[in-house]
């Protein structure tokens, strides 16, 4: 007995040969694009062998806004006969033509931002950034709150969810690299501002909420390695060296002389003082 196992074979695939009738139908093909103006039809580019008696020929698109588009039509013919039929008359896009972006879903094309009054964006039900609520979480903040029954929210978020949510953040605005941060002192980081107010659950060790009213951050998430100048701590230097008060100058010119007379008792500078005593 030999090895019964699996045999394979080599099938080899004949390349179809282009049928010399249909090829030479060049015009029965071109009068079959119709519904376009004559001119919009260009010069015949080639003819592609499709299959057995069964040839596409392709002709020069002129149609406004559709640079390098190529009209194709497909011809055929019976076996021993010489009247060529046609299949289909499609316009179809060349090897250099203007194609529209392709289309993504409605979900995959919204931005953080997008979202305005009013608007309602569901969540689907096997969003990898949910859990349900009534399973353990490996958050030990949600955990407390939500594994009994009736309690908590009915879907929290998940590893995967908290994950994705902390690196957006963390290289985003809310991080050390955004550029108040990296233009603000070293030391003026947000995790040693009075201003901080650190997140519940595994996001408290790196992220918090600014609370300060002239921050730009107020009211926002931001990393503890964040940065403003608005620091609980910033002090505004003083300056080392006091400057010194200049003299007072008179101008000598500006000076108006003006001549008082004597009073009673009064002596000149040079005459001998009087004696005191009662008279």
């Amino acid at each position: 007995m030999g090895n019964n196992g699996w045999v394979t074979s080599r099938t080899a695939v004949r390349a179809a040969r282009l049928d010399q009738v249909c090829a030479d139908a060049v015009g029965v093909a071109r009068g079959a694009i119709t519904d376009v103006d004559p001119t919009d039809v260009g010069d015949h580019l080639e003819a592609v062998a499709e299959g057995d008696r069964l040839v596409t020929h392709f002709f020069e698109s002129h149609l406004a806004g559709y640079r390098g588009w190529r009209w194709a039509v497909t011809v055929t013919r019976v076996p021993r006969s010489r009247h060529v039929t046609i299949c289909e008359t499609v316009l179809l896009p060349g090897p250099d033509a203007l194609l529209a972006p392709g289309w993504v879903p409605w979900n995959e094309r919204v931005q953080p931002g997008d979202l305005g009054v009013g608007d309602l964006m569901p969540t689907a039900p096997d969003d990898d950034r949910l859990a349900p609520g009534y399973v353990l979480s490996d958050d030990a903040a949600v955990e407390a709150g939500s594994w009994e029954l009736g309690l908590g929210r009915s879907r929290v978020m998940s590893k995967e969810g908290r994950m994705e949510t902390a690196q957006r953040w963390y290289d985003g605005d809310s991080g050390p690299e955004a550029p108040i941060s990296t233009a603000a002192p070293r030391n003026a980081r947000c995790g040693t501002c009075g201003f901080y107010l650190p997140l519940a659950g595994s996001l408290q060790q790196v992220f918090g909420v600014c609370g300060n009213l002239y921050a730009p951050d107020d009211g926002r998430a931001v990393s503890a390695d964040h940065g403003c100048g608005a620091h609980s701590e910033a002090l505004l230097a003083t300056a080392e060296h006091p400057v010194d008060e200049l003299p007072t100058v008179y101008d000598d010119s500006e000076v108006e002389t003006v001549a008082v007379s004597r009073g009673h008792g009064s002596v000149e500078s040079g005459e001998p003082a009087e004696d005191y005593g009662h008279s």
